[in-house]
């Protein structure tokens, strides 16, 4: 089917700067602004990549491996929330240290490069018992989240400890910190009030009093120290966003919420159709409606759809693929700022008196989240996926982030159902852009496209994508007319990703997408390859292909990869590419591995790349390409003991000394049954809703424990047929049920080794 735009009649892009309450400069001479339309760092466009780590969720001893691959996905900024009720839990006594110690973490950030937004709360959501304010604020005389003597005197105390804890780290002062965040969706959501969870359907206040509060609260941070380059607030479902502070969005399509009062199948939901958030003439067709123009300020966003959460109503397992074409999404639709919530999983801590301190909808401790990161630090494939999308954004964003959404007649208007019109749009200047495709679609099975087209008609040109095929749950960036090095290249159906310089020549890498032939497409008067001529084509089953194009005394190399080989990459600055599954690690200049496989291969470009590295092997070199390597690693087995020790219950033991020589191990286990619950002498440590997938548990904190005590599972049961037999005289009360399950299928531990290369 063929697919026409028309892009000869483009209106331009009005770009102005948004003023000093968006703007900031450091003590060591840089300087971050905003213009309407996108951020700037140092007076250059600058692409926000957000990922949100929730410091206090995770023991402060594996953060910054956990930074650290962050920023080789591409991350640049983090953002963060400080929970009330994880700092405060007993009114006065605060506490910072080990987990919950925020400077630590914030300036691990900083060693890192990475920016910082805190979210500072008052209220904070995030799945936290009574969205984050302590038990004990809601026996006060006064209400929360309401501008009164009482609730703003202990937001003041909160914020000036905050404020004490992080002196000297905002950008201006040379530190990581950019943003603060007030609030968390004034007026728009709440929270279980879970001091009476199980005994009524109370919810705690949302606000009632608009941007006043906003406002007085983002003074109170200021006077308490808080000076960030700007200030954000939530954007969406009418949430209060005043002027002078910088409203971010997100989108979700798996909405466990839904549950509390729906019943049955979860819809299909409009995330994955393309809109155009930057434009004041056009109603988006989804929860996009802000109380401003779109043109006055930025689409940035906090809270896409990273991962999501099993609540007890909504047990499902997340397909991966929706998490970059959700970003494929957006940032198609104008979007220069992606925000990812969350990127990193994580456990929740339990409370200084055992109580839980996550919300009742989900598991107790756990806070996986099926994110890109999981909770012991597991790779996931969106994590993977996501690579491609994050380096482009981060090599280009000079070259993207003025470039204006440009939609077909009709586009935002598809039907999430409709799974057979190719969803595309553009980002161009009106000479040069990028189209966008997107063939996936949560909650329904997407077909392969096959032999569609794509026209566009410039003023003095028109170009034509015939043929294009795409895999289902695939998606793609493809370029035209992009200026390499002086050469153009007219079109290709391959996804760009970066450029690099590699012993003395200009690379550009590409990506083939999955069920698309590549083919690039040249100026006239180039040679490919030493050919005249200026079409290349790539044979659909290459893992990996190199070629050359040149033009009068101009050489570029281009080398295009698979998915498979993509979703593998890493970028070694100004040195080159490295491929592998496991997770790759860059500490003071110095390599290594997080890997469980028994022999981890790595392939890198140029193939000499590692030559020469610690417990590296070169393997025989199966193309001109890449050099292959083999990782010396010796893993042992660990055979854990476990015993049933009466219905739905077991233990499993452990050998001594089980993890030495091991960074981490992950306790892998299969389970049907409705909770899994785990404990330690007593104390539960890790839980899952269980969701068909396996629930894994790292036991790197636990290790002294199990030296000396069993760990102990407990499956809740599925049961049929439940009744609660109540015909006693004497107040007995009994359950009965017609069937249950509640059982361990499978145990296995995976060995989580560091090698340093």
């Amino acid at each position: 089917m063929k697919n026409y735009l028309d892009l000869s009649d483009l209106k331009e892009k009005e770009i102005w700067d948004l003023g000093e309450n968006f703007s900031g400069k450091s003590t060591k001479g840089n300087s971050i602004s905003f213009t309407n339309y996108y951020m700037c760092k140092d007076g250059k466009p600058f692409y926000g990549i957000s990922g949100e780590f929730h410091f206090s969720r995770m023991e402060d001893c594996r953060w910054e491996d956990e930074i650290i691959k962050m920023k080789l996905c591409g991350i640049n900024v983090i953002a963060t929330y400080v929970f009330w009720i994880h700092h405060e839990e007993e009114e006065g006594v605060f506490d910072f240290s080990g987990r919950r110690n925020l400077r630590k973490f914030i300036e691990l950030c900083g060693k890192h490069e990475i920016y910082v937004i805190l979210r500072i709360g008052p209220f904070d959501h995030g799945e936290v018992r009574n969205g984050g304010i302590p038990d004990w604020m809601y026996g006060k005389p006064f209400e929360v989240r309401q501008l009164n003597e009482g609730f703003l005197y202990y937001t003041r105390r909160l914020y000036t400890r905050i404020g004490k804890e992080i002196k000297g780290l905002f950008f201006q002062d040379g530190g990581p910190i950019i943003g603060t965040q007030i609030d968390n969706e004034y007026m728009h959501s709440s929270a279980p009030w879970e001091i009476t969870t199980g005994i009524s359907n109370e919810w705690v206040f949302s606000g009632n009093e608009g941007d006043a509060y906003m406002l007085k609260l983002k003074d109170l941070a200021a006077e308490c120290g808080m000076n960030p380059v700007f200030y954000t607030c939530t954007g969406w479902g009418g949430a209060s966003t005043p002027a002078n502070m910088m409203p971010l969005w997100g989108g979700y399509a798996f909405r466990p919420w839904l549950f509390y009062s729906y019943k049955g199948k979860h819809p299909s939901t409009e995330e994955y159709v393309y809109q155009d958030f930057h434009n004041n003439e056009i109603t988006c067709s989804n929860d996009f409606q802000p109380n401003y123009q779109p043109e006055d300020k930025p689409y940035a966003c906090c809270e896409m759809g990273g991962g999501m959460m099993c609540s007890y109503y909504y047990r499902f397992i997340l397909p991966y693929k929706s998490v970059d074409a959700m970003a494929n999404i957006k940032m198609a639709s104008g979007c220069n700022f992606l925000g990812y919530y969350v990127f990193q999983g994580g456990s929740n801590p339990v409370g200084k008196h055992g109580t839980f301190l996550n919300e009742g909808q989900v598991p107790k401790i756990s806070y996986d989240y099926q994110a890109p990161l999981g909770e012991f630090g597991q790779l996931r494939e969106s994590y993977e996926r996501l690579k491609c999308i994050h380096f482009f954004a981060n090599t280009y964003s000079d070259r993207l982030c003025g470039l204006t959404t440009v939609l077909p007649d009709g586009a935002s208007k598809i039907a999430p159902t409709d799974l057979n019109t190719l969803r595309f749009a553009v980002r161009t200047d009106g000479k040069q852009g990028f189209v966008f495709i997107n063939n996936y679609q949560d909650h329904e099975k997407t077909p392969a496209k096959d032999r569609e087209s794509i026209v566009l008609k410039l003023q003095d040109e028109t170009i034509l994508y015939p043929n294009i095929s795409l895999a289902g749950d695939e998606n793609c960036i493809l370029p035209f007319h992009f200026d390499m090095d002086g050469i153009d290249l007219v079109q290709a159906t391959a996804q760009l990703v970066t450029e690099m310089k590699i012993e003395g020549e200009q690379t550009y890498l590409f990506l083939r997408p999955e069920g698309m032939s590549a083919e690039f497409v040249f100026e006239e008067g180039v040679s490919v390859n030493k050919k005249v001529e200026n079409h290349y084509i790539i044979d659909v089953n290459k893992q990996v292909d190199r070629f050359h194009v040149t033009k009068e005394d101009k050489v570029i190399t281009i080398l295009c990869i698979s998915r498979e080989l993509c979703n593998q990459l890493y970028l070694l600055e100004d040195q080159g590419f490295v491929f592998t599954k496991s997770a790759l690690l860059v500490k003071e200049g110095k390599l290594s591995l997080e890997t469980t496989n028994q022999k981890p291969m790595i392939k890198t470009y140029p193939a000499n790349l590692l030559e020469g590295s610690k417990g590296l092997r070169v393997e025989e070199v199966k193309d001109d390409v890449l050099g292959t390597y083999e990782v010396n690693n010796r893993i042992r087995e660990i055979q854990p003991i476990v015993k049933k020790v009466s219905d739905n219950r077991y233990t499993i033991s452990f050998p001594p000394k089980f993890m030495n020589g091991m960074k981490d191990a992950l306790l892998r286990i299969n389970y049907q049954g409705d909770i899994g619950h785990a404990f330690i002498n007593g104390e539960m440590i890790n839980d899952n809703f269980c969701n068909g997938d396996t629930w894994e548990i790292g036991l790197r904190s636990f290790a002294d424990q199990l030296e000396r005590y069993p760990l102990t599972i407990y499956i809740t049961p599925l049961k049929e047929g439940v009744n609660v037999n109540v015909e006693s005289s004497m107040a007995a009360r009994i359950e009965e049920s017609t069937g249950s399950i509640g059982e361990i299928s499978k145990i296995a531990v995976a060995p989580v080794y560091e090698i340093r290369l």
